[in-house]
């Protein structure tokens, strides 16, 4: 008993002395390079607003200049003078909607895609025509097809999303070990329990890859749609402090499209480390 005891002791104050060697290595990783990286863009951005001054301005002007947008995010001034936040809601609504459309129609269409050779040959020259093409050349399509602003822009997310899905589902479902398929056959399992028992899990890293694609260029492409059809959104606001000369709000617009990027992609990752129960890697 007094030997376990030792013995426990022992571990904890080696894991302690561990702990203390590998948080400087932690700190250093997670905190101290990106911080260094934000400093550099941020002299960077400071050197090239200096040598363009009268145009571009240095990021403490910028700071100053969305003092207001920062500190009062939500504010409702008029039917179009609304908060950063407000736009940032609407932009982020207009994505998710067409993003799971888009998931809903993919992730089916690859599992039939990766299981079926005959559907493979049909789908395949049509993803490879559509894939390529522009989100913008979609958008006239929409208008002509929707008359409307909104299901126009969740139209373009939805069509565009599609594919990344498509091509990861396929991929990961086709991908699935032969032996597993032939050990279920001679089992006698049925078709739906080898989906669900064994190509569901093994292709979930695979679609969870081209969900976390879809969900980054959905929210690429958003900015660009709402500058061109206008309305509530983070794009238009972008074109729209463009059109007036007010580059400290587009500085603005630009770090919280890039923030709420980065906090999109670490959503799904951790919706896949649950389903999954795997770490993931970021993309």
């Amino acid at each position: 008993m007094v030997f376990q005891l030792n013995l426990a002791a022992i571990i904890a104050i080696a894991g302690q002395a561990a702990w203390k060697k590998a948080k400087p290595a932690i700190a250093k990783d997670v905190f101290l390079l990106p911080l260094l990286g934000f400093i550099g863009i941020i002299l960077l951005w400071w050197v090239v607003a200096l040598a363009n001054h009268e145009l571009m301005p240095t990021p403490p002007e910028a700071l100053v200049a969305n003092l207001d947008y920062i500190l009062n995010p939500f504010y409702q001034r008029g039917p179009g003078n609304l908060g950063i936040g407000w736009l940032l809601i609407a932009s982020l609504r207009r994505v998710l909607l067409g993003f799971l459309l888009g998931a809903v129609v993919a992730i089916p269409l690859g599992f039939l895609i990766g299981m079926s050779r005959p559907a493979m040959l049909a789908f395949n020259p049509i993803i490879q025509i559509f894939k390529p093409v522009s989100p913008l050349a979609w958008l006239p399509i929409a208008l002509a097809i929707f008359n409307l602003s909104d299901p126009s822009a969740i139209f373009v997310i939805f069509i565009t999303s599609l594919w990344p899905t498509i091509i990861n589902t396929a991929l990961g479902v086709s991908s699935v070990p032969k032996d597993y398929l032939d050990v279920a056959r001679v089992l006698e399992m049925p078709r739906w329990r080898r989906i669900t028992k064994i190509i569901w899990p093994a292709s979930l890293p695979y679609i969870f890859t081209g969900l976390r694609i879809s969900l980054g260029i959905a929210w690429l492409v958003i900015v660009a749609v709402e500058m061109l059809t206008g309305g509530v959104g983070i794009g238009f606001f972008v074109w729209d402090e463009w059109s007036r000369l007010n580059l400290s709000s587009v500085f603005l617009a630009v770090l919280i499209i890039g923030l709420t990027g980065l906090v999109l992609d670490y959503a799904v990752g951790k919706i896949q480390e649950l389903v999954t129960r795997r770490p993931t890697v970021s993309t």
